[in-house]
């Protein structure tokens, strides 16, 4: 082997690690990271236990709708992002909101399952129309933005798997769970919810990371939209460059 074919072999070794690094980075950024997952648990979780023990509804539902709102401040106090704090925050008000409408504690978790299905729906349906949610998605975090629906087929039949993932993932969530709202009580469903919470996101995650590793490199749009302008730049230089001198010697 020569000091040549060194170098060469390097490269393909690491690009497979690097493309699998940066998936797993976009992976976190878009869907919150660990600390994310956490904090769509832990109202939901507050709510549960309270109701098991004194079966207040009240009391449930407000400390549930405190907790979303601390875990905000402690966000904004950190500068940190706080999108996925407050997407938790609107979830619990729906919640509290339509649990306090009707009465019935269980209905605390109805606006979270109605979301989980249709967002289910909105993958399979997205998916089948050749414009997958999951690239939508993570287009902008990866800087392609809709590049691979035209530019990049490999990575739009990525994108499509990993929306069946998700899709039928979740539809499976909501057949365990709408059943359970008819036949079990509210500390029963409620403990279903917590448990059910992660695993299915981490699967879904997990095979997204799985079928985007294996995909072609995305196409930086950001970059060559820059190198454009770049170009243009240049070429307005040379041109009024060009134009000055023909000035000077006419």
């Amino acid at each position: 082997m020569t000091s040549l074919d060194k170098p060469t072999q390097d490269t393909d070794q690491t690009q497979p690690d690097d493309a699998r690094a940066v998936t797993e980075a976009a992976l976190f950024e878009a869907f919150g990271g660990v600390r994310g997952m956490v904090e769509t648990v832990l109202p939901g979780l507050l709510f549960v236990a309270i109701f098991t023990v004194n079966k207040n509804l009240h009391m449930a539902a407000i400390a549930a709708l405190a907790l979303s709102l601390i875990l905000v401040v402690v966000r904004l106090a950190m500068k940190d992002t706080v999108k996925h704090a407050f997407s938790g925050v609107f979830g619990v008000a729906f919640g509290v909101v339509f649990a306090m409408f009707t009465g019935n504690a269980k209905d605390f978790y109805l606006p979270g399952m109605l979301y989980t299905l249709g967002l289910a729906l909105a993958y399979i349906i997205t998916t089948l129309a050749g414009v997958p949610l999951i690239g939508v998605v993570l287009g902008p975090v990866f800087k392609e933005n809709l590049s691979w629906r035209t530019r990049n087929p490999g990575r739009k039949k990525a994108y499509a798997k990993a929306s069946w993932a998700w899709g039928l993932i979740l539809l499976a969530k909501c057949a365990i769970l709408f059943p359970l709202y008819w036949w079990a009580d509210t500390a029963q469903l409620g403990w279903v919810l917590v448990i059910l919470k992660i695993p299915p996101f981490l699967l879904a995650v997990w095979l997204t990371w799985v079928f985007l590793a294996k995909a072609p490199a995305p196409i930086d749009v950001f970059a060559e939209m820059e190198a454009e302008e770049k170009a243009a730049e240049e070429r307005k230089a040379a041109a009024e460059a060009t134009g000055g001198r023909h000035r000077r010697e006419s």
